[in-house]
């Protein structure tokens, strides 16, 4: 059975020299690059299946590496690293095709699960809504036109709950930090927000509750994991 190849990008060496070792003790197999201006081109000659990008690298930052990695490949997972905590990063990293997005420092356990569940969530197919509509457990999702149905009853759901559901279901079986929920759906994370996006949580929660097998689990001081079968 091949490993899962997994392209890291990474300057401070003697974190990636232990990231990559410890990847390596779990059966993965690791292609690490320090050098920015050097990725792209090594993604392309080895065809990883996840990559893990730093986002402050030398002569070309982790998004810009994205971007062009979006452009060949579609469909790999992204996840992105950073010691920064910016609002604008997060959104950028989500928009430019980002998967998922861990802050520095990191435990290992956690990059580990949130790499075999990009990969996991990959198989099983992909993330996006496409056509503008999905099917989550016993219900249809029309994000465009923000219904939600279980064919006994339709439900006109707000634009934010719409948008709320979305991201849950795109990133399903990860776990959603709460503070980039807020800054993408509100745009800060005040407490006032922190308070909305609870009894979002809930509204949501109560959406869904004819379907046990779609549950969304809190994972407290961090966020959010939803579960679909």
């Amino acid at each position: 059975m091949s490993k899962t190849k997994v392209f890291y990008v990474e300057d401070e060496l003697f974190l990636g020299k232990i990231v990559k070792e410890s990847l390596e003790s779990r059966n993965f197999e690791v292609i690490m690059e320090s050098d920015g201006a050097k990725a792209t081109e090594l993604f392309k000659k080895t065809k990883p299946d996840i990559c893990v990008l730093d986002i402050m690298l030398p002569n070309k930052d982790g998004f810009t590496i994205a971007d062009e990695i979006r452009e060949l490949d579609e469909d790999v997972p992204i996840i992105f690293l950073t010691a920064k905590t910016q609002t604008e990063d997060v959104v950028k990293g989500f928009s430019l095709g980002g998967n998922d997005y861990i802050r520095k420092p990191f435990s290992m356990e956690e990059l580990i699960v949130r790499i075999q569940n990009l990969l996991k969530n990959k198989q099983e197919g992909s993330q996006k809504i496409s056509g503008g509509t999905a099917s989550i457990g016993k219900y249809n999702f029309q994000l465009n036109r923000q219904i939600l149905s279980n064919g006994k009853e339709e439900r006109k759901l707000s634009y934010r709950e719409s948008e709320l559901l979305k991201l849950l279901y795109e990133n399903r079986s990860t776990i959603i930090d709460r503070k980039d929920i807020l800054n993408l759906l509100w745009g800060n994370d005040s407490f006032f927000n922190s308070r909305n996006l609870d009894v979002y949580i809930t509204k949501i929660r109560s959406y869904l509750k004819d379907d046990p097998s779609l549950e969304i689990i809190t994972i407290k001081g961090i966020g959010y994991r939803f579960v679909a079968g």
